[in-house]
């Protein structure tokens, strides 16, 4: 590993470990962001409304020593961080402040996909919460809808957005 840096970095659990880990970060007092979205579960007889990861088998952690990313290791359920190369990846901070508004917000319709899209119209989202975030503005399903790339994941969070909060931009979408 090369000289630390502070940062967001991404871990990746087991199948279905994600809120043990996250129980035993904080535990270890270490921050970490766990993203979840509101889903209908439904078994042979009964309907429950339940607490899912958005990104399963992630966990998004905030490191602020050398000391945390080793402790983070021995954690039961963790396997590795993600890493580019042979180096651990980070994440910018402006992207998890970004998932945390969009979660905030308690969307209903909230969407996550490894679909390759092609690159949509950039705007800037002048009203709402999101009010001062560039998005890109696809057609799916036959809607529009704000996507959000999450590169180093290779996921896209897709999510309505009225299309008044909404303007055109002539600058290059780079906030990812």
């Amino acid at each position: 590993m090369t000289p630390f840096k502070i940062g967001w970095y991404v871990i990746y659990t087991k199948p279905q470990h994600e809120k043990k880990v996250a129980e035993y970060l904080n535990y270890l007092k270490v921050q970490y962001f766990l993203p979840t979205i509101r889903t209908l579960k439904i078994w042979a007889s009964k309907k429950r409304y339940v607490n899912v990861p958005l990104f399963p088998s992630y966990v998004f952690v905030k490191l602020e020593n050398m000391q945390h990313y080793f402790e983070s290791l021995q954690i039961p359920g963790v396997l590795y961080f993600v890493k580019i190369g042979n180096q651990v990846a980070t994440i910018k901070e402006s992207m998890i402040n970004k998932l945390q508004t969009i979660l905030s917000n308690d969307f209903q319709d909230i969407e996550v996909s490894t679909r390759d899209f092609s690159q949509g119209t950039n705007l800037i989202i002048n009203a709402g919460p999101f009010s001062g975030y560039c998005c890109e503005m696809i057609q799916y399903k036959g809607k529009s809808k704000m996507l959000v790339r999450i590169e180093l994941l290779q996921r896209n969070i897709i999510v309505d957005l009225p299309s008044y909060c909404l303007s055109p931009t002539a600058r290059k979408f780079i906030d990812s």
